[in-house]
């Protein structure tokens, strides 16, 4: 809710907001992959499939840079917002309701009297911009590291078609990759959200499981 001062500095994403642009990503790519047909494919097929598939993820990666920065201004100017309200607020208890409906559940209730009162008094000193902030150095680096996660989630799963002839190994090495990374996952997002890592990394490979056995019987 407090605005960023100079020396803050986020993470470009916070890990579980990583993990979703990773898995965004890699479902994008394991679409174009499992178009492929190992029976009557060929390598001009082939290089179809990879150029979309990086194409496609390229332009996703693009939407959800644009997105992050629009995001981020959004919340700054929610922020200001915020404490704008608070310093008009008419009394210091209509303020310190402000200030419990913008910090999350479980703080607000433990914040006392006492401590919200410190909170409007720091709020009530802060020079607030005039103007909405701009775009910020600080949102294109973002902006740019979005843009990687997804571009570079392509790229494993895409890596066997560009150095194995054997196109249904490829195909399965891929598909292999493709699990493996859905695993990886699955462990990341269960200890960044405090869930069973060994059982989110299940649950997505279970899922990529029956995706990558559906693709296979259709003729994948």
């Amino acid at each position: 809710m407090m605005p960023e001062t100079p020396t803050s500095r986020r993470p470009v994403l916070e890990p579980g907001e990583r993990l979703a642009e990773i898995l965004f990503g890699l479902i994008m790519v394991l679409t174009f992959t499992g178009s492929l047909s190992v029976a009557t494919a060929d390598r001009v097929e082939v290089r179809v499939m990879l150029v979309a598939a990086l194409g496609c993820n390229i332009a996703w990666g693009l939407i959800d840079a644009i997105m992050y920065v629009m995001g981020r201004l959004n919340e700054r100017g929610g922020d200001r917002k915020t404490v704008l309200a608070v310093k008009r607020a008419r009394s210091h208890a209509e303020a310190h309701a402000l200030i419990r409906r913008n910090v999350p559940e479980v703080v607000g209730h433990e914040l006392t009297e006492e401590a919200m009162e410190r909170i409007r008094q720091r709020i009530a000193g802060l020079q607030v911009a005039s103007a909405a902030p701009p775009v910020t150095g600080e949102d294109l680096r973002g902006a740019l590291g979005v843009f990687l996660i997804v571009v570079a989630s392509t790229l494993p799963v895409i890596l066997p078609f560009l150095f194995m002839s054997d196109l249904r190994l490829a195909m399965r090495v891929s598909n292999g990759i493709g699990l493996l990374m859905l695993a990886l996952i699955g462990h990341a997002y269960g200890r960044a959200s405090g869930f069973s890592p060994w059982w989110t990394a299940g649950i997505m490979v279970v899922l990529g499981s029956v995706l990558v056995a559906l693709t296979i019987a259709l003729g994948g």
